[in-house]
């Protein structure tokens, strides 16, 4: 079994004003919040011996992991498949902007299909979670045994938590955990390896 700790980067302006990041290259980096929480969950497991400290290549998770890589002191590995979901033309947009310009996609991703909708430009709930998972099980094995810190983003953690309570990737939304507050989970999950 691998020891899996999850952790949303910090607070950004945009988690702030409810703006959706997604993958956006003009989503803002950690706000001072943001630093400050990276430094308290950094604290807080300054004395759990990890093997390995992954982080999503967006910025703002890149940022976290180095807050906690400093305290730990572990590199930061860093894995393009623990992206947040892509918001395609729904990034920097409030949800309210979203549902006025996208109303039917809006309706369509919240209501009718929220496993295989995708924003405009997007991905599905159903990718970014098969991505996700198949990024976490090669990291579990990799360091099968061990304990690893894993810097991602809500709505991919969410995925996760999802599917460890065995619920669509369509939940996800409902599971968000919040910025830089750690989810521990055993890997493989029970009945799975």
């Amino acid at each position: 079994m691998t020891q899996l700790w999850l952790i949303r980067h910090g607070q950004t302006d945009w988690n702030v004003q409810r703006r959706w990041q997604g993958q956006s290259p003009n989503a803002p980096s950690i706000n001072a919040l943001g630093v400050a929480q990276a430094r308290a969950v950094a604290d807080e497991l300054a004395d759990t011996p990890f093997d390995a400290l992954y982080a999503s290549d967006l910025p703002r998770a890149v940022e976290t992991a180095n807050i906690i890589a400093a305290r730990i002191g572990l590199p930061v590995q860093i894995d393009p498949r623990l992206r947040e979901i892509s918001q395609g033309d729904w990034e920097g947009l409030t949800p309210r902007e979203i549902s006025e310009r996208y109303p039917h996609d809006w309706r369509v991703r919240h209501a009718e299909d929220t496993i295989s909708h995708r924003a405009p430009g997007g991905e599905t709930p159903n990718e970014v979670g098969e991505r996700f998972l198949r990024a976490i099980t090669e990291i579990a094995n990799r360091h099968a045994g061990g304990a690893v810190v894993i810097v991602s983003h809500g709505f991919v953690i969410g995925t996760l938590l999802a599917h460890a309570q065995g619920l669509p990737f369509g939940r996800a939304r409902e599971l968000v955990p919040d910025n830089a507050h750690p989810h521990v989970l055993e890997w493989p999950l029970k009945g799975e390896g």
